[in-house]
């Protein structure tokens, strides 16, 4: 695969993955809450959903999805239920933060890495945008006439760097907030991305299939 072929693709992928979604958002507030090891965990946790979701497209799964209302409306709602339970959950923590005194035992102490990876790869699999985003755009950089495992290897590996980095940093950015902000405003930061993840959890209710 050419160079410019997969810097174009890096192109994309950083333009489509910087814009707030489900994703960086949930990166933001695991960053907030648990700091930056269990927020890495819930990074990988989205990688791996990557991994899931363009070998899914390449067998197919991408275009059962656009062509069938049922399995689409099933993958949505699962997605958006998720979503809003995790919202919801952010919104009810109250003062619970990583960043509290030693004594706090709330919530947020008491989830684990591999909790905070799960829920970040059930957010990315129950996404239905994603199967169409991946549908429509991977095609568009494989050149039919080569080999294609090769080519979607290239891809996923230059698809999870970018979002990878993209992740961290709004990751970092919920950390510093959360590390030296007061603690009212740490509260204030975790409601708004659990109102954030409940926004996005209305939107993917309302997408509708195209065609």
């Amino acid at each position: 695969m050419e160079f410019a072929t997969m810097a174009a693709f890096a192109a994309v992928t950083f333009i489509a993955v910087v814009t707030p979604g489900p994703d960086v958002i949930l990166a933001m507030a695991n960053g907030s809450r648990f700091g930056m090891k269990k927020a890495v965990a819930g990074m990988v946790g989205v990688l791996l959903s990557d991994l899931f979701l363009i070998v899914a497209v390449a067998a197919g799964l991408g275009a059962i999805l656009a062509a069938s209302e049922f399995w689409f409306s099933v993958v949505k709602y699962a997605g958006a239920a998720y979503l809003a339970w995790l919202g919801f959950k952010m919104l009810l923590a109250g003062h619970a933060n990583a960043f509290a005194s030693e004594v706090d035992n709330g919530p947020a102490r008491e989830e684990t890495a591999l909790a905070v990876c799960r829920h970040s790869m059930i957010v990315a699999i129950t996404n239905p945008k994603a199967y169409l985003f991946f549908s429509a755009l991977l095609p568009q950089f494989i050149d039919p006439s080569a080999p294609q495992v090769p080519q979607f290897l290239a891809l996923t590996i230059v698809f999870s760097i970018v979002e990878f980095a993209v992740m961290f940093g709004y990751a970092l950015v919920g950390f510093k907030t959360a590390q030296f902000a007061a603690s009212s405003m740490r509260r204030w930061m975790e409601k708004g991305c659990g109102g954030a993840l409940l926004v996005s959890a209305a939107s993917l209710a309302l997408v509708k299939r195209a065609g």
